[in-house]
């Protein structure tokens, strides 16, 4: 038999992935099974478990594709360190998934969440992305505590992990209830960081 070139199977892959993900969040994980897949990919039980060997490993591949968007959002650039009203975009994740995406996209980054109270290795994971991204805010606000922008009395890492509560806050409303204005956030947000930095000074 002739071997498939690198390209089909990974564009299986993604279809795979791409009805498994509809069907998610439809339906939550749990609530969908193996044949929903395989029926809304319009593939055979044996071109999918070809790839995925359980429902669970299409689960963690999801969960994984869902905390990569996750960690992509919040890539440091160290060659131009943003403006302190930069750093609540970068926290938002303007113009980046899956901050800026669609509904769809917080809804399936809280089914992760809930997903990472039962399996202890995409907990591990969760907590591994969500670290790296503290870093990073962590340090942007130490950089503007330096410059006087932000008050110094609070160590940089619990400002970040504020910043990114404030995020978590952010998808969840934007996931239950649809209507979460980033523009407005965006403002509030910064109004507080202005407040913040007017206290250190």
């Amino acid at each position: 038999m002739a071997r498939m070139p690198k390209e089909h199977l990974e564009a299986r892959r993604r279809q795979i992935l791409a009805a498994a993900r509809r069907c998610f969040l439809r339906n939550g994980f749990h609530a969908t099974s193996m044949q929903d897949v395989l029926a809304e990919a319009e593939l055979s039980a044996g071109a999918v478990y070809r790839y995925f060997k359980s429902k669970d490993d299409i689960i963690a591949a999801t969960a994984s594709e869902a905390l990569a968007e996750v960690a992509l959002a919040f890539e440091a650039d160290d060659a131009t360190p943003p403006d302190l009203d930069d750093i609540v975009d970068l926290v938002l994740g303007v113009d980046r998934p899956p901050l800026s995406g669609s509904r769809e996209s917080a809804q399936l980054l809280v089914q992760v969440w809930s997903e990472a109270l039962r399996s202890p290795s995409l907990c591990a994971k969760l907590k591994e992305v969500m670290q790296e991204a503290r870093n990073v805010v962590g340090g942007l606000v130490a950089r503007h505590q330096r410059r006087g922008l932000l008050s110094a009395d609070v160590p940089a890492e619990h400002v970040a992990a504020v910043l990114m509560a404030l995020v978590d806050g952010f998808l969840v409303l934007r996931a239950v209830y649809g209507h979460a204005d980033p523009a407005a956030f965006r403002s509030g947000l910064k109004a507080l960081m202005s407040a913040s930095a007017q206290t250190g000074q």
